[in-house]
Protein backbone atom coordinates (compact mmCIF):
# COMPACT_ATOMS: atom_id res chain seq x y z
CA UNK A 1 0.00 0.00 0.00
CA UNK A 2 2.68 2.55 0.81
CA UNK A 3 4.43 2.41 -2.50
CA UNK A 4 1.15 3.34 -4.07
CA UNK A 5 0.43 6.58 -2.32
CA UNK A 6 2.14 9.80 -2.91
CA UNK A 7 3.04 11.76 0.81
CA UNK A 8 4.19 9.34 3.08
CA UNK A 9 5.45 10.37 6.41
CA UNK A 10 6.51 8.05 9.43
CA UNK A 11 4.83 8.29 12.50
CA UNK A 12 6.61 7.78 16.05
CA UNK A 13 4.89 4.99 17.86
CA UNK A 14 2.56 7.97 19.82
CA UNK A 15 1.40 11.40 18.36
CA UNK A 16 -0.43 13.74 20.65
CA UNK A 17 -0.88 17.26 19.37
CA UNK A 18 -1.37 20.08 21.30
CA UNK A 19 -5.26 20.94 21.36
CA UNK A 20 -4.51 24.21 19.99
CA UNK A 21 -3.09 22.48 17.06
CA UNK A 22 -5.61 21.93 14.85
CA UNK A 23 -6.40 22.99 11.27
CA UNK A 24 -3.06 23.02 9.33
CA UNK A 25 -0.93 21.71 6.11
CA UNK A 26 0.51 17.64 6.86
CA UNK A 27 3.72 18.91 7.66
CA UNK A 28 2.95 21.49 10.31
CA UNK A 29 0.30 19.39 11.74
CA UNK A 30 2.86 17.03 11.67
CA UNK A 31 5.25 19.02 13.79
CA UNK A 32 2.66 20.95 15.56
CA UNK A 33 4.09 24.33 14.38
CA UNK A 34 0.84 25.85 13.77
CA UNK A 35 -2.15 27.74 16.28
CA UNK A 36 -5.29 28.19 15.83
CA UNK A 37 -8.52 30.23 17.60
CA UNK A 38 -8.68 28.51 20.89
CA UNK A 39 -12.37 28.06 19.35
CA UNK A 40 -10.92 25.47 17.49
CA UNK A 41 -10.79 23.30 20.21
CA UNK A 42 -14.59 23.56 21.19
CA UNK A 43 -15.25 21.22 18.11
CA UNK A 44 -15.41 17.92 20.34
CA UNK A 45 -18.71 19.57 21.19
CA UNK A 46 -19.77 20.13 17.77
CA UNK A 47 -21.85 17.16 15.96
CA UNK A 48 -21.71 18.61 12.13
CA UNK A 49 -23.53 16.76 9.32
CA UNK A 50 -21.40 14.63 7.16
CA UNK A 51 -20.91 15.54 3.65
CA UNK A 52 -23.49 13.84 1.42
CA UNK A 53 -21.68 10.70 0.03
CA UNK A 54 -21.05 10.48 -3.48
CA UNK A 55 -22.56 8.46 -6.26
CA UNK A 56 -20.69 5.22 -6.17
CA UNK A 57 -19.07 4.07 -9.41
CA UNK A 58 -21.10 0.49 -8.29
CA UNK A 59 -22.95 -1.19 -5.86
CA UNK A 60 -24.46 -4.79 -4.60
CA UNK A 61 -25.37 -6.69 -2.13
CA UNK A 62 -24.18 -10.43 -0.92
CA UNK A 63 -26.59 -12.45 0.56
CA UNK A 64 -24.81 -14.57 3.89
CA UNK A 65 -26.42 -15.42 7.27
CA UNK A 66 -29.59 -14.97 6.79
CA UNK A 67 -29.06 -11.44 5.71
CA UNK A 68 -28.61 -8.71 2.87
CA UNK A 69 -24.95 -6.68 2.74
CA UNK A 70 -24.78 -4.27 1.13
CA UNK A 71 -21.59 -2.39 -0.58
CA UNK A 72 -21.00 0.62 -2.32
CA UNK A 73 -17.40 1.19 -3.89
CA UNK A 74 -15.77 4.38 -4.92
CA UNK A 75 -12.53 5.05 -6.82
CA UNK A 76 -9.67 2.77 -8.26
CA UNK A 77 -7.10 1.63 -6.98
CA UNK A 78 -5.86 -0.85 -4.10
CA UNK A 79 -8.33 -2.11 -1.86
CA UNK A 80 -9.61 0.22 1.25
CA UNK A 81 -12.49 -1.18 2.78
CA UNK A 82 -14.53 1.73 5.22
CA UNK A 83 -16.51 0.47 8.29
CA UNK A 84 -18.84 2.93 9.89
CA UNK A 85 -20.14 2.73 13.83
CA UNK A 86 -22.91 1.89 15.65
CA UNK A 87 -26.55 2.04 14.20
CA UNK A 88 -24.74 4.50 11.21
CA UNK A 89 -24.32 3.26 7.39
CA UNK A 90 -21.75 3.91 4.71
CA UNK A 91 -23.59 7.44 4.05
CA UNK A 92 -21.17 8.39 7.38
CA UNK A 93 -17.94 8.06 5.48
CA UNK A 94 -19.65 10.85 3.16
CA UNK A 95 -16.96 13.62 3.70
CA UNK A 96 -13.73 10.88 3.45
CA UNK A 97 -14.30 9.09 0.47
CA UNK A 98 -13.70 11.79 -1.65
CA UNK A 99 -10.36 12.21 -0.11
CA UNK A 100 -9.67 8.67 -0.45
CA UNK A 101 -10.71 8.32 -4.46
CA UNK A 102 -8.34 8.60 -6.74
CA UNK A 103 -5.74 7.33 -5.05
CA UNK A 104 -7.42 3.47 -3.78
CA UNK A 105 -10.80 2.22 -4.44
CA UNK A 106 -12.82 2.65 -1.71
CA UNK A 107 -15.52 -0.01 -0.67
CA UNK A 108 -17.98 1.21 2.19
CA UNK A 109 -19.69 -1.77 3.86
CA UNK A 110 -23.29 -1.18 5.63
CA UNK A 111 -22.95 -3.52 8.49
CA UNK A 112 -25.35 -6.18 9.27
CA UNK A 113 -28.97 -5.00 9.85
CA UNK A 114 -27.90 -1.05 9.44
CA UNK A 115 -27.71 1.34 6.88
CA UNK A 116 -29.33 -0.30 3.44
CA UNK A 117 -28.02 -4.31 5.18
CA UNK A 118 -30.78 -6.17 6.22
CA UNK A 119 -30.20 -7.70 9.77
CA UNK A 120 -31.39 -11.90 9.52
CA UNK A 121 -32.72 -13.43 12.43
CA UNK A 122 -29.32 -14.24 14.04
CA UNK A 123 -28.39 -11.88 17.41
CA UNK A 124 -25.85 -9.69 15.99
CA UNK A 125 -21.88 -9.92 16.86
CA UNK A 126 -18.51 -8.45 16.00
CA UNK A 127 -17.52 -12.05 14.82
CA UNK A 128 -20.91 -12.48 12.74
CA UNK A 129 -20.06 -8.86 11.09
CA UNK A 130 -16.45 -9.88 10.42
CA UNK A 131 -17.58 -12.60 8.77
CA UNK A 132 -19.61 -10.25 5.88
CA UNK A 133 -17.04 -8.26 5.44
CA UNK A 134 -15.27 -11.35 4.25
CA UNK A 135 -18.25 -12.34 2.51
CA UNK A 136 -18.35 -8.75 0.48
CA UNK A 137 -14.42 -9.65 0.00
CA UNK A 138 -14.62 -13.15 -1.58
CA UNK A 139 -17.94 -11.60 -4.32
CA UNK A 140 -15.20 -8.77 -5.28
CA UNK A 141 -12.87 -11.05 -5.64
CA UNK A 142 -10.31 -9.24 -3.14
CA UNK A 143 -8.28 -11.41 -1.58
CA UNK A 144 -6.39 -8.80 1.32
CA UNK A 145 -7.37 -5.12 2.05
CA UNK A 146 -6.51 -2.55 4.18
CA UNK A 147 -9.34 -1.34 6.77
CA UNK A 148 -10.50 1.84 8.23
CA UNK A 149 -12.73 1.74 10.69
CA UNK A 150 -15.03 3.83 13.13
CA UNK A 151 -15.86 2.72 16.71
CA UNK A 152 -18.07 -0.63 16.11
CA UNK A 153 -16.85 -0.83 12.61
CA UNK A 154 -12.76 -0.90 14.15
CA UNK A 155 -13.89 -3.53 16.26
CA UNK A 156 -15.09 -5.44 13.52
CA UNK A 157 -11.44 -4.57 11.66
CA UNK A 158 -9.82 -6.22 15.38
CA UNK A 159 -11.80 -9.40 14.86
CA UNK A 160 -10.54 -9.39 11.59
CA UNK A 161 -6.96 -9.16 12.47
CA UNK A 162 -7.19 -11.12 14.81
CA UNK A 163 -9.24 -14.32 13.49
CA UNK A 164 -8.73 -13.58 9.65
CA UNK A 165 -4.89 -12.23 9.39
CA UNK A 166 -4.11 -12.83 6.00
CA UNK A 167 -6.81 -10.96 4.35
CA UNK A 168 -6.47 -7.98 6.49
CA UNK A 169 -3.20 -5.71 4.38
CA UNK A 170 -3.27 -2.84 7.14
CA UNK A 171 -6.09 -1.48 10.16
CA UNK A 172 -7.13 1.84 10.95
CA UNK A 173 -9.07 1.63 14.16
CA UNK A 174 -10.59 4.67 15.57
CA UNK A 175 -12.28 5.01 18.75
CA UNK A 176 -12.06 1.39 19.48
CA UNK A 177 -12.61 -0.82 22.48
CA UNK A 178 -11.44 -4.32 23.40
CA UNK A 179 -13.57 -4.61 26.44
CA UNK A 180 -15.75 -2.99 28.70
CA UNK A 181 -12.89 -1.47 30.96
CA UNK A 182 -13.49 1.52 28.30
CA UNK A 183 -16.05 3.31 29.33
CA UNK A 184 -16.30 7.08 30.26
CA UNK A 185 -19.54 7.43 32.88
CA UNK A 186 -21.90 9.08 31.50
CA UNK A 187 -20.69 9.48 27.98
CA UNK A 188 -23.23 7.88 25.98
CA UNK A 189 -26.18 9.99 27.49
CA UNK A 190 -24.07 13.48 26.41
CA UNK A 191 -25.89 15.77 23.80
CA UNK A 192 -23.37 14.57 21.16
CA UNK A 193 -24.70 11.21 21.33
CA UNK A 194 -28.44 11.54 21.77
CA UNK A 195 -28.07 14.14 18.76
CA UNK A 196 -26.12 11.08 16.57
CA UNK A 197 -28.88 8.54 17.60
CA UNK A 198 -31.30 10.76 16.74
CA UNK A 199 -29.69 11.25 13.21
CA UNK A 200 -28.50 7.90 12.70
CA UNK A 201 -32.15 6.57 13.23
CA UNK A 202 -33.72 9.67 11.04
CA UNK A 203 -30.99 7.94 8.20
CA UNK A 204 -32.14 4.29 9.04
CA UNK A 205 -35.60 5.38 8.10
CA UNK A 206 -35.16 6.75 4.90
CA UNK A 207 -32.34 4.60 3.60
CA UNK A 208 -33.47 1.10 5.06
CA UNK A 209 -35.77 -1.64 3.07
CA UNK A 210 -37.13 -2.39 7.00
CA UNK A 211 -37.65 1.06 7.92
CA UNK A 212 -39.60 -0.07 11.15
CA UNK A 213 -37.04 -2.33 12.68
CA UNK A 214 -35.64 0.74 13.94
CA UNK A 215 -35.98 -0.24 17.40
CA UNK A 216 -35.70 -3.77 16.96
CA UNK A 217 -32.60 -2.80 15.51
CA UNK A 218 -31.22 -0.65 18.19
CA UNK A 219 -32.31 -3.37 20.46
CA UNK A 220 -30.01 -5.89 18.98
CA UNK A 221 -27.23 -3.66 18.93
CA UNK A 222 -27.82 -2.59 22.70
CA UNK A 223 -28.07 -6.25 23.83
CA UNK A 224 -24.33 -6.82 21.73
CA UNK A 225 -22.52 -3.65 23.32
CA UNK A 226 -23.63 -4.83 26.80
CA UNK A 227 -21.60 -8.36 25.83
CA UNK A 228 -19.24 -7.31 23.61
CA UNK A 229 -16.22 -6.97 22.75
CA UNK A 230 -14.34 -9.07 24.48
CA UNK A 231 -10.70 -9.12 23.40
CA UNK A 232 -7.90 -10.77 25.73
CA UNK A 233 -4.18 -9.63 25.18
CA UNK A 234 -3.06 -12.92 24.07
CA UNK A 235 -5.74 -12.45 21.05
CA UNK A 236 -4.82 -8.47 20.84
CA UNK A 237 -0.99 -10.07 20.61
CA UNK A 238 -1.28 -11.94 17.78
CA UNK A 239 -2.45 -9.14 15.31
CA UNK A 240 0.32 -8.45 12.72
CA UNK A 241 -1.01 -6.07 10.24
CA UNK A 242 0.30 -2.42 10.45
CA UNK A 243 -2.49 -1.66 12.81
CA UNK A 244 -2.58 2.39 13.78
CA UNK A 245 -4.82 2.85 16.92
CA UNK A 246 -6.70 6.07 16.67
CA UNK A 247 -8.72 8.40 18.73
CA UNK A 248 -9.90 11.87 19.64
CA UNK A 249 -9.06 13.60 22.53
CA UNK A 250 -11.78 14.12 23.95
CA UNK A 251 -13.79 10.91 23.02
CA UNK A 252 -17.06 10.63 24.89
CA UNK A 253 -17.21 6.94 26.02
CA UNK A 254 -13.58 5.52 25.34
CA UNK A 255 -11.11 6.57 27.60
CA UNK A 256 -7.63 7.72 26.74
CA UNK A 257 -6.04 5.16 29.36
CA UNK A 258 -7.97 2.50 27.44
CA UNK A 259 -6.98 3.65 23.91
CA UNK A 260 -3.18 3.58 25.36
CA UNK A 261 -3.79 0.02 26.79
CA UNK A 262 -5.15 -0.92 23.15
CA UNK A 263 -2.36 0.13 21.58
CA UNK A 264 0.45 -1.47 23.79
CA UNK A 265 -1.39 -4.46 23.43
CA UNK A 266 -0.80 -4.87 19.47
CA UNK A 267 2.88 -5.26 18.93
CA UNK A 268 4.50 -2.49 17.04
CA UNK A 269 0.78 -0.49 16.60
CA UNK A 270 1.25 3.17 16.32
CA UNK A 271 -0.84 5.79 18.41
CA UNK A 272 -2.99 8.92 17.30
CA UNK A 273 -4.77 11.27 19.47
CA UNK A 274 -6.60 13.76 17.61
CA UNK A 275 -6.65 16.77 19.81
CA UNK A 276 -9.59 19.03 20.37
CA UNK A 277 -11.85 16.40 19.04
CA UNK A 278 -14.21 13.72 20.16
CA UNK A 279 -15.61 10.18 19.51
CA UNK A 280 -17.38 12.02 16.07
CA UNK A 281 -13.66 13.43 14.75
CA UNK A 282 -14.30 12.30 11.19
CA UNK A 283 -17.22 14.96 10.94
CA UNK A 284 -15.93 17.44 13.34
CA UNK A 285 -12.90 17.66 11.40
CA UNK A 286 -12.73 16.37 8.08
CA UNK A 287 -9.55 17.74 6.72
CA UNK A 288 -7.51 16.38 10.12
CA UNK A 289 -9.12 13.26 9.55
CA UNK A 290 -8.66 12.57 6.17
CA UNK A 291 -5.29 13.64 6.63
CA UNK A 292 -4.30 10.75 9.01
CA UNK A 293 -5.79 8.10 6.84
CA UNK A 294 -3.45 9.35 3.71
CA UNK A 295 -0.25 9.44 6.13
CA UNK A 296 -1.73 5.51 7.63
CA UNK A 297 -2.09 4.25 3.82
CA UNK A 298 1.24 5.89 2.81
CA UNK A 299 2.77 4.14 6.09
CA UNK A 300 5.82 1.16 5.22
Amino acid sequence: MAADLPGRRDYPRLIRYSPAVLRCSAAALALGLVPVAASAAELWKTLPEPAARPDPKDEGRVEVGGASIYYAIFGSGPPVILLHGGFGSGEDWGSEIPTLTGRVRVIAIDSRGQGRSTRGSAPLSYGTMAGDVIAVMDHLGIGQAAIIGWSDGAIVGLHLAIHQPDRVERLFAFAANFDGSASVPGGSKSATFKTYFARARRRYEAISGTPAEADKTQDALRKMWAKEPRYKAAELGKIRALTWIVDGERDEIISAAHTKALAAKIKGSKLLILPGLSHFALWQDPEVFGQAMLDFLSAP
